[in-house]
């Protein structure tokens, strides 16, 4: 979804009073497909859970290669301020190209998002932050950005063509992943939760889902999650988990046009889209344990340790300012449930 679609969206919501305005809706988000993916160039700013309702951790299943998605997010090296041939490369980039390519989302409120009620509708939010801190890092300008929109979908791609240097996107670290790019060390600790209408009859991730059609983004945990707990009966056989999309906003829509019954997705995602829409609600707790990480090609050595240094600092200057800023109003003023665990290095290069 691209930055002119995100700033309609965000405009129709304003005048949206439970499901009334619902064929507006779709019409703006029609028309918005048209936009350019390209954004400007500088702006500042264990087991899965039985599906008769219990509640369970992150799954731990594990790989051909020894690999296991509980302890994915430790596969990362140690932490350098070192330049690299990657590094060199940015640095390298001249006049108005000597940016950092990043690869973000621009229709996840307070995530990465276009901000209507801003001067050129500026884009914010929690990894928009985050992009900025490694920008001054490395070029020592936090605006020395160039952001591009890339869907859920296309993160992998996007770094391994060249596209972006990294990806900066609610992108949770696994096994999967990381046999195609590299991950920094976890920014953000968050799990898997269903968003449905107040009034649904769903409970969670249970057996009330029977029956019923569930949105997730292509490509995304919440669809990994769900095809393989459909597969192992911890989810209802009756479930419909068809419906996928390429960012996870349209799975808002498709709820709010009647299209779907319910949406799986990263509970930190979830909760802003329920502030976005007052008939929604979050339901039934998490069920799956999930990092964040800064995604980059899998060669990148260099920009991954470097990365991993400006999380060292980052985590005790500006993480906080950054929650407190965007995500206490949907997560709650303590967050210390969504505080990354220490960092562990384990991968040697």
């Amino acid at each position: 979804m691209t930055g002119g679609k995100a700033m309609y969206v965000s405009r129709a919501r304003t005048s949206l009073r439970g499901w009334g305005g619902v064929a507006a809706m779709a019409v703006l988000c029609a028309l918005a497909l048209a936009f350019a993916l390209l954004l400007p160039c500088t702006q500042r700013t264990p087991d899965a859970p039985r599906w008769a309702g219990q509640r369970a951790a992150a799954g731990t299943q594990a790989r051909a290669d020894g690999c296991e998605d509980a302890e994915a997010h430790r596969q990362t090296p140690a932490p350098s301020g070192a330049d690299g041939p990657t590094i060199d490369a940015i640095k390298a980039r001249t006049g108005a190209k000597r940016k950092l390519v990043v690869g973000v989302d621009q229709n996840s409120y307070h995530w990465g998002y276009r901000n209507p009620n801003t001067e050129g509708a500026q884009l914010e939010g929690f990894d928009i932050d985050l992009a900025h801190r490694i920008a001054e890092d490395i070029l020592g300008d936090p605006d020395a950005v160039q952001f591009k929109a890339i869907p859920t979908s296309r993160r992998i791609p996007a770094i391994q063509d060249g596209r972006v240097d990294m990806v900066v996107r609610t992108m949770t670290i696994t096994c999967e992943r990381l046999r195609q790019v590299a991950f920094s060390a976890p920014y953000f600790k968050t799990g898997q939760q269903v968003l449905a209408p107040k009034s649904s009859s769903v409970t969670g991730y249970n057996g009330s889902l029977a029956h019923k059609r569930v949105c997730t983004a292509a490509g995304s945990t919440a669809y990994a999650k769900l095809d393989a707990d459909r597969k192992a009966g911890r989810l209802p056989a009756s479930t419909d988990i068809s419906t996928t999309v390429p960012n996870q906003l349209d799975c808002l829509v498709r709820l709010q046009l009647g299209e779907v019954d319910a949406v799986v997705t990263d509970g930190a995602l979830a909760a802003s889209q329920a502030a976005q829409d007052p008939t929604v609600e979050l339901k039934g707790e998490a069920f799956t344990e999930e990092y964040y990480g800064v995604a980059m090609k899998k060669d990148a050595t260099d920009l991954v340790r470097r990365v991993n240094r400006v999380l060292v600092d980052y985590s005790a200057h500006g993480w906080q300012a950054s929650y407190d800023r965007w995500l206490s109003a949907t997560l709650g003023t303590d967050a210390s449930a969504s505080k990354p665990p220490v960092p562990q290095y384990l991968r040697g290069s």
